[in-house]
Parts: C-alpha cells; sequence; structure tokens
C-alpha cells in the first residue's frame, strides 16, 4: 500500500570539538590545536519514485554524522557526511517545531531541514601577542533537531475520477505506459496510480464512492489527491442503470471534501461504449447534453486517439 503520510525525527550532526595542544619541537611551545569539523546536514531531496516515504515507516529516527575533532598539526578535524532523505515530488513536508512547511516540486530539489553544528575553535585560534600558549579550546556546537510531518500530494495535469469499476486503470494503461493492476470487481486499484502521455502527468485516483469524504472505502485517503490536478476526467461507465446518480455521487463527495475540486476544469468520458448499442448510449447521455463530453472504449482505436488529442490540447491551455 502506498505510504503517503509520514512522521519523521531528524537530527543533524554535532560539530566536532577543538583540540588544545603545542608544538614542542625545538623547545616552542606555539599553540597548533586545530578546530573540529562542523556537523552534517540533513536535507530532503525530491525524487520521481512515489513509493519513496515507504522506507520510513519502519523507522522514525535519521541521523546526519558528527564532526571529527580537530588536529593536533593546526587541521581541522573532517566534516559530518550529509544525510539525504529522499521524498516523492508533490510532498509537503511541515517543520512541527517552527511550522515553516517546504513543498518538494521538482526531481532533485534540495531542501535543508537541520542544519550540523559549528565545530569548537582549537587553541590554535586563539593565540595573540599577549597570550602566546593559550591553553582554551572549544566544543563543537549541537547540531540542530527537528520533527517532520510529510504528506505526499501528487503532481499531476490530468485526474482520472469515477466511481470503482468506471474504467479508469485500463484508460490510464492505454494513454500511457502505466501497467495498472485491471479487474472486473470493485477495488481492484488500491492506490494511486501515475502514467505519462508527451510529459503530461496522468492520475489514476481510485477508491472514490458515496461517502468517501467522510471516510468510506478507500476515498477519503485519495481525496486530497486531486486538490493538484489541473483537469478531472469524469468517468462514467455507459454500463451503468443510472449515470446520472453515478455522476452526482462523485461530484458531491468532492464538494464535501472541498469546495475547490468542483472549480476545476471537468470532461466527462464515457467509458465502455462497446459495450452498447449507439440508440441507447443516445438516451444514457441525453443528461450530460452540452457537456464537454467523449465516448471511450479501450477496444476503438479511434476514440483512444480521440481522447490523447483531448488530453493534449487540454494540458496546454
Amino acid at each position: 500500500m502506498l505510504t503517503d503520510e509520514i512522521k519523521i525525527k531528524t537530527y543533524a550532526g554535532h560539530g566536532g570539538s577543538g583540540v588544545i595542544a603545542f608544538d614542542k619541537i625545538k623547545m616552542s611551545l606555539g599553540p597548533t590545536g586545530g578546530n573540529g569539523g562542523n556537523g552534517g546536514n540533513v536535507y530532503f531531496k525530491g525524487v520521481s519514485d512515489l513509493t519513496a516515504l515507504n522506507k520510513y515507516k519502519c523507522k522514525r529516527d535519521y541521523y546526519a554524522t558528527d564532526g571529527k575533532i580537530g588536529g593536533k598539526d593546526k587541521s581541522t578535524g573532517h566534516a559530518g557526511k550529509d544525510l539525504i532523505l529522499t521524498v516523492p515530488i508533490g510532498s509537503i513536508v511541515k517543520n512541527v517545531q517552527t511550522l515553516r512547511v517546504y513543498e518538494i516540486t521538482e526531481v532533485d530539489q534540495n531542501v535543508l531541514a537541520a542544519k550540523g553544528g559549528r565545530g569548537g575553535r582549537g587553541n590554535f585560534f586563539f593565540r595573540s601577542s599577549v597570550n602566546t600558549t593559550p591553553k582554551q579550546a572549544e566544543a563543537g556546537k549541537p547540531g540542530e533537531e527537528f520533527e517532520f510531518d510529510i504528506e505526499l500530494r501528487f503532481i499531476a495535469d490530468i485526474g482520472l475520477i469515477g466511481l470503482p469499476n468506471a474504467g479508469k486503470s485500463s484508460l490510464l494503461n492505454e494513454l500511457t505506459k502505466a501497467d495498472v493492476k485491471v479487474a472486473n470487481y470493485e477495488f481492484t486499484t488500491l492506490e494511486p496510480n501515475l502514467g505519462t502521455l508527451d510529459k503530461i502527468v496522468i492520475a489514476d485516483i481510485p477508491g472514490l464512492i458515496e461517502g468517501a469524504s467522510t471516510g468510506k472505502g478507500l476515498g477519503i485517503k485519495f481525496l486530497k489527491h486531486i486538490r493538484r490536478t489541473k483537469t478531472l476526467l469524469h468517468c462514467i461507465s455507459l454500463e451503468s442503470t443510472n449515470m446520472q446518480a453515478d455522476y452526482n455521487v462523485i461530484r458531491q463527495e468532492l464538494g464535501n471534501y472541498n469546495q475547490e475540486l468542483l472549480d476545476k476544469k471537468e470532461v466527462l468520458i464515457f467509458t465502455k461504449s462497446d459495450t452498447i448499442s449507439p440508440d441507447e448510449i443516445k438516451k444514457k447521455i441525453k443528461t450530460f447534453k452540452g457537456r464537454e463530453s467523449l465516448m471511450v472504449s479501450i477496444h476503438d482505436f479511434e476514440s483512444l486517439e480521440q481522447l490523447k488529442d483531448r488530453v493534449l490540447q487540454t494540458a496546454k491551455k
């Protein structure tokens, strides 16, 4: 199952301590203690893998490495290694302590989550004309520690919505190179799937049923992923005995969850057009007259090409 919400705690590395040391060669007592290395930072990095949050399910705490202590020859200790935590693009990362929110919208986007502690200064730093043999050095500073809530919200140009068995997954497979499991029963799709058509990202949003906005079925888990889609392709099966009611159920759940979803551009996709006669189709779609719509069958190459053209045109607007 896709993990789209997670809570983790990050620990940046502590700075290494400075050193007290002296050069005793030729009776010289000059200070030679070096500075400690800085602690490693913690970063979030955007990746295209939608399952990237899954790896955080069984582990809560993540540590960058500490800086090393300074050398006795004025050398600075090695800096701690940075920790890079990958999250899917579309992730909202919230710092629980500071309430600062980061949006990860691009692959390879880096966000500094926690800064490593500064290395302490060695006694070579404290030398002066009036103190030629300083016997002081600093301890390294602690790294930042923060807790983060991470929520995945898809970034898709097109969202496929509709009741279970409306044919969304089949259409996604035909429009893109996605390989989504398809079967003739409800909730075949247990998690959202993405595919691309000429760099246009299409998301199959599963599990919407009546009551989804209040937690029924799978839909409440995925309604939030519709918020970032630019256009909705509302799939309605021509095999349905009451297509208008099917349409109304989905619109009601969208509105109950967030009224803004009702303002998104919507194209009606009447699916499975190969299953009934043309005369029956005309009767069934009467109530949708005047709405932007297409009739599609995955077994009709021409209708699929028309849908691809419509998707491309819609995405460019």
